[in-house]
């Protein structure tokens, strides 16, 4: 299990006592993961932006109740709680704009050091929103246990402390959702059979 890390013991004890430049700082280490966590459970950029700013206002008036030992997962949590209100908000039900695509920094894509061509960006960029689509059809439960894994590379002991479940629960919750993926990934003809090569 992760603890917080070196850097963020000093930050977190300053922002404890109401250092608001160790806060900022908080948040510009872990905007851009804690962004990528709502977009990714809402699927909207207007909705995961209101719930990263309800997520790092709520840590804000909470730093003095974290007792640690992993500030990420203590801040994911906060997170994962402002995007379920928001879902909550918009009706359970998340929608993805086909028209904006993630940006490369969205989709975390390891790109090689030669350029990709103007068709493998496409299909990459087609791949991301088949899988932010698949994501959404996902139960919110399943689709914060796969993005907390899966995506942002939590620990089944951090996503456990995030979800505020038993790791028996998070991996349970993760097989339904891999397992439901991979069903509306086939189903829709994004993955080949197993055994079956791609065409």
């Amino acid at each position: 299990m992760q603890a917080t890390a070196p850097g963020d013991d000093r930050l977190v004890a300053l922002s404890r006592e109401g250092d608001l430049p160790a806060f900022n700082a908080l948040v510009e280490m872990y905007q851009g993961q804690v962004y990528n966590l709502c977009r990714r459970m809402l699927g909207v950029r207007e909705a995961a932006e209101d719930a990263t700013q309800e997520a790092f206002l709520a840590a804000y008036n909470n730093i003095r109740r974290f007792r640690g030992p992993s500030f990420r997962a203590w801040l994911f949590r906060i997170a994962a709680n402002a995007a379920t209100d928001e879902l909550r908000r918009r009706g359970r039900r998340p929608q993805v704009s086909l028209e904006a695509p993630f940006s490369d920094t969205e989709t975390a894509l390891d790109l090689p050091d030669r350029a990709p061509g103007p068709e493998e960006l496409a299909l990459r960029s087609e791949r991301a929103r088949s899988m932010q689509a698949a994501l959404l059809t996902l139960p919110p439960d399943q689709r914060l246990a796969v993005i907390l894994a899966d995506v942002q590379g939590l620990s089944y002991e951090e996503v456990g402390q995030v979800m505020g479940s038993s790791l028996g629960t998070v991996k349970s919750r993760l097989s339904r959702g891999r397992g439901r993926l991979r069903h509306h990934l086939l189903e829709q003809g994004e993955l080949s059979p197993p055994g079956q090569r791609p065409i």
